[in-house]
């Protein structure tokens, strides 16, 4: 049992030192991610493969539910006739670890072509996706936790948190209130404290039931 403790523990240490080296990616790299979203007039369209894609389309799904319209699409479906979700006003966001994801790398093309904006989020700075892209986020790490070092385990932690530090920012500078994110959660706790009053569920007029104060128990029933 020690063994196993002793494995854990080892992978969250791992994992801490990628977190705290990602302060040298908030940089004016970052600053300009930022800034080429607060400038988008579509969507933010995020892609990764394989684990990435996983993170990806965490990332679409925190930015879209904190004021930053933004969906996932899969690489390789991309390249099968999901590249018409693209438009030139989007912002497209790649995920992949080595920047040579095939799948990513075969849209560069495209993409430069309907004119959108890329960021990539690679660990490899001199990569192909990495060299053709508007903007690029490091999220590289020293090692993997895994001990053989194949299964993304540090690098798509350090992606993830890239990922929530841009969502987050971009929520403090669009001044995104807790009402505006329970317009987008009706169906949350959150959403039902915020949004719910007194007139949804308040009968009134006619729907108010009236009974004569002289009516017997029975017939009040």
């Amino acid at each position: 049992m020690n063994s196993l403790i002793a494995s854990a523990l080892k992978v969250i240490a791992i994992e801490k030192a990628a977190i705290e080296n990602l302060t040298s990616s908030c940089n004016n790299d970052f600053v300009s991610a930022c800034n080429a979203i607060l400038a988008c007039k579509g969507r933010v369209i995020v892609t990764g493969m394989g684990k990435s894609g996983h993170i990806a389309n965490k990332i679409a799904a925190t930015l879209a539910s904190t004021g930053t319209p933004a969906f996932y699409v899969h690489p390789g479906e991309a390249s099968h006739g999901d590249l018409g979700m693209f438009t030139k006003e989007d912002v497209v966001l790649a995920l992949s670890n080595s920047g040579e994801t095939g799948e990513i790398v075969t849209l560069l093309p495209v993409l430069k072509r309907y004119g959108c904006v890329i960021i990539s989020m690679t660990g490899n700075s001199e990569s192909t996706l990495a060299q053709n892209s508007n903007v690029h986020l490091y999220s590289g790490v020293e090692e993997e936790a895994c001990p053989l070092g194949l299964a993304p385990t540090a690098s798509t932690t350090a992606s993830l948190v890239l990922g929530d530090a841009l969502a987050v920012s971009l929520l403090e500078a669009r001044g995104f209130t807790a009402e505006d994110f329970a317009l987008s959660h009706p169906g949350g706790a959150l959403g039902r404290k915020l949004l719910l009053t007194n007139k949804d569920i308040m009968h009134t007029h006619d729907r108010i039931p009236l009974v004569s104060e002289k009516a017997t128990l029975k017939k009040q029933l």
